[in-house]
């Protein structure tokens, strides 16, 4: 009777074990936040652009780190339809002072509930496509590049998927929470001429020394970090890799 007993709790355990890694077979990195179910987790939710000829990759100079230089590309936003979702998940959106972050998939959680979130955004249910991200910050930050003369270029423009990156969780140095970041990396399509303009026109930037704005980098500056008197962005990493390999570099915003 007590074999049978304990057999009965090694298959229902086994069982309950199998249901968790095939409902969550897409995030399985993640499964250790469990261990902590309670803890508290930043997520933030991405796309990058990378533009680059072999080992040559184009970075834009970050607003909100001044100095920094990362890819193209921001945070997507969350559509109105999923607020309920959201606020079901405990999601409590980061605090942030400039309107254009309003509707960011970028907050805390708790640890028990950054699985159920992984698997909502996997769906791509009410947010931003990536390729509507990734157009929309183009734009943006070709504007805060100051180079204006590439927007009707980059309207025309069309983005390839490349891979997808689940960076963390990992320990955030002198805060009490840790943090998880969803990337998505696209190429930019030269399917069209104002496509293959854009294209060259950025690397051409990325190539001049006289260009403050615009820099091009190789892997190994990457991995460094710097690029001459520039920081390289930690997220950088993923334009040509799986996993970055510097510490993040703080916001001012």
């Amino acid at each position: 009777m007590v074999e049978k007993i304990i057999g009965g709790v090694v298959v229902a355990i086994l069982t309950a074990m199998g249901r968790l890694l095939w409902r969550n077979r897409r995030h399985l990195s993640l499964l250790r936040v469990l261990l902590t179910p309670m803890s508290r987790v930043r997520v933030s939710v991405a796309v990058l652009l990378r533009v680059n000829d072999e080992d040559h990759y184009v970075l834009f100079s970050s607003i909100t780190r001044p100095g920094a230089y990362g890819p193209p590309g921001g945070v997507i936003k969350y559509h109105e339809a999923a607020k309920n979702r959201l606020e079901r998940l405990g999601f409590e959106p980061e605090g942030r002072v400039r309107a254009e972050m309003r509707h960011d998939l970028r907050g805390f959680l708790s640890a028990l509930r950054v699985l159920g979130f992984a698997r909502w955004l996997h769906r791509g249910e009410d947010r931003e496509a990536a390729t509507e991200c990734l157009r929309r910050e183009l734009l943006e930050e070709l504007g805060e590049v100051g180079h204006e003369e590439l927007l009707p270029l980059a309207r025309e423009a069309a983005f390839r998927p490349v891979s997808r990156h689940i960076d963390g969780p990992l320990k955030v140095p002198g805060e009490s929470y840790r943090q998880i970041r969803f990337f998505e990396v696209y190429d930019l399509v030269a399917d069209k001429p104002e496509a293959v303009e854009l294209r060259a026109t950025l690397l051409g930037l990325a190539a001049d020394a006289e260009e403050a704005l615009v820099i091009g980098v190789t892997r190994r500056d990457i991995t460094r970090g710097r690029s001459r008197a520039h920081v390289v962005l930690p997220q950088s990493a993923f334009l040509s890799g799986d996993r970055r390999v510097r510490e993040d570099v703080t916001s001012v915003a």
